[in-house]
């Protein structure tokens, strides 16, 4: 167990009571609440004469020490000077790198009415202290330009922080539905604000396909753009179908100019290219790539559809290392997501390329040819210096050497991959598919995917299952929570999907399972709430209880 858990369980044990009544009937809330809190009386007040001091001071640092002179300056007109120096002065501010910091995110703060001294092992636990003490700060900080001048203070206290998780993650899937760039940033901004570290963008579906690729220029002329019907299959209620085309893309700028915002944030963008199922717009781009050789649309409706890339044609195969060429020049990421959910085998039963591939490849059955493209991918990934992540179904038909598996349709797969010595990221539907209802209620609340996912569920969520041995959950990398957007057409309703739920996902993720309560989270979200409005995010603030387990229980 890491020092700062031990110490946060000892004071759960001895004298927690205390501490955790003073953090509910403060204003210290914060979320993902820290490992040790411990308020103090009294404030640091910033004055013109306060200064950020920073040691050392270069590229990664000063994102922290500007964002921090930035907050300041917001509601007081000023910004505190930024230096560098390792020694503390009265009335001002000390950063500074500390490798007797165990955790390469964790942290120690400490406030006091003299000054606010804040030590991290990297610039990342840097960050991730500004961030804490953000939510301390006025409401006004949150203001973009000056409306007033306020007295800018932090309540003094003591805090030592780390996160349980080493992947804290929110997916956006812009396939269904396209999202602006502005959009897109202000979604990174809320992932930092609550110290999330991925930001995982499913960027090709059925239903179109969103980056970028120089090489095949048809994804974005043909594949990014669906003919919508006015009288589709799909309910809708507070939305309709007006027949126009619907679609977009992000360019290569694009992409840089987001990945770039986001690692100023200190988040990862690890972006998916669907393979081999969910690959429609690709196919009506270039149907060569199919079992039949099309045509194909631009799939207008959800679900699932039986056309997928053919496993047993090479071209497929350059094709999609092509793609990933481009995609890996994009993104920095240790890992790209390769998808791997809901292919059907149908047309590779009657495939004669797949078939044959079958027989020559020694295969038992298509299942096995999902897991030999696969593997074949992940060798091409590998040879990158890269590694692949794909959803529990790529373990049908076994499981690629170095992948790791992202578990959707319950816990199931996540256990069997970390049994088999995997790592495994934590989304089962049922706690962590935002695209679903929060409340049972749903008067005058956006369409949702169906499904029941309120916030206590999903605050309730401990990703690390009780089958498992305590070396085998190591191989639990975290958790993440899921916007599949088929309902979700524009900024307003994805906040209002992804909020407060996002930040049970940031709590989870960050905060030991003993020591999270959700009365207090619930307490500390309401607070909290203020800032929410002052950034002016659309979230959902209505029943957070389960409502229908407290009516089975009765």
């Amino acid at each position: 167990m890491k020092f700062l858990h031990l110490i946060a369980l000892l004071i759960l044990l001895f004298g927690a009571k205390t501490q955790i009544s003073a953090h509910e009937e403060s204003p210290l809330s914060i979320i993902p609440a820290p490992v040790l809190l411990t308020p103090h009386t009294g404030n640091f007040t910033f004055s013109t004469k306060t200064r950020i001091i920073v040691s050392p001071l270069n590229s990664e640092t000063r994102l922290s020490a500007d964002l921090f002179a930035q907050l300041v300056n917001n509601p007081s007109g000023y910004s505190p000077v930024i230096s560098e120096g390792k020694k503390p002065a009265t009335g001002s501010v000390l950063m500074i790198l500390d490798n007797s910091i165990k955790n390469d995110e964790g942290y120690t703060l400490e406030v006091t009415p003299k000054g606010i001294t804040v030590k991290a092992k990297t610039a990342v636990g840097l960050f991730y202290a500004v961030q804490t003490i953000r939510q301390l700060l006025p409401v006004e900080v949150e203001k973009s330009a000056l409306v007033h001048r306020i007295e800018v203070t932090v309540p003094a206290c003591t805090i030592a922080d780390e996160p349980r998780f080493a992947y804290r993650g929110m997916h956006l899937d812009v396939g269904r539905h396209l999202f602006p760039v502005a959009s897109i940033k202000r979604y990174i901004d809320m992932l930092a604000l609550h110290k999330m570290n991925t930001f995982h963008w499913h960027l090709t579906e059925d239903q179109g396909w969103r980056i970028e690729i120089k090489k095949y220029p048809k994804l974005t002329e043909i594949g990014a753009y669906r003919k919508e019907t006015v009288a589709g299959a799909q309910k809708k209620t507070n939305n309709t179908f007006d027949g126009k085309p619907y679609g977009g893309f992000y360019t290569q700028a694009e992409v840089r100019e987001i990945v770039a915002y986001a690692g100023t944030k200190f988040i990862t963008v690890l972006p998916e290219i669907e393979m081999p199922g969910h690959a429609i717009a690709a196919l009506t781009s270039y149907p060569e790539l199919s079992c039949t050789g099309g045509p194909f649309e631009v799939r207008k409706l959800w679900g699932v559809d039986d056309d997928v890339f053919c496993a047993g044609n090479e071209q497929v195969f350059t094709f999609l290392e092509d793609v990933l060429t481009e995609v890996m020049d994009l993104f920095p990421s240790k890992y790209i997501h390769i998808g791997g959910d809901e292919c059907p085998k149908k047309r590779w039963e009657k495939c004669s390329k797949c078939q044959k591939r079958i027989k020559d490849e020694g295969l038992k059955n298509e299942f096995e040819l999902q897991s030999y493209f696969i593997r074949r991918i992940e060798k091409f990934v590998s040879s990158k210096g890269r590694n692949i992540i794909g959803w529990d179904e790529i373990l049908e038909g076994g499981l690629a050497p170095g992948a790791t598996v992202m578990s959707w349709r319950g816990e199931e797969g996540g256990i069997e991959a970390a049994k088999s010595g995997h790592n495994v990221i934590m989304t089962p539907g049922k706690y962590t598919y935002f695209c679903y209802y929060q409340s049972e209620n749903h008067d005058g609340q956006p369409l949702a995917l169906g499904g029941y996912v309120p916030l206590e569920l999903v605050y309730g969520y401990n990703p690390t299952p009780k089958e498992l041995t305590a070396e085998e959950q190591k191989h639990i990398l975290g958790l993440q929570g899921c916007l599949w957007s088929e309902q979700i057409q524009t900024p307003e309703i994805l906040e209002f999907m992804a909020y407060p739920r996002t930040f049970a996902i940031a709590e989870t993720g960050w905060t030991a399972d003993n020591q999270k309560n959700f009365e207090d989270f619930v307490t500390r979200l309401k607070i909290l709430n203020k800032r929410y409005d002052a950034i002016g995010i659309n979230y959902f603030n209505g029943e957070y209880r389960d409502t229908k387990a407290l009516k089975e229980k009765k």
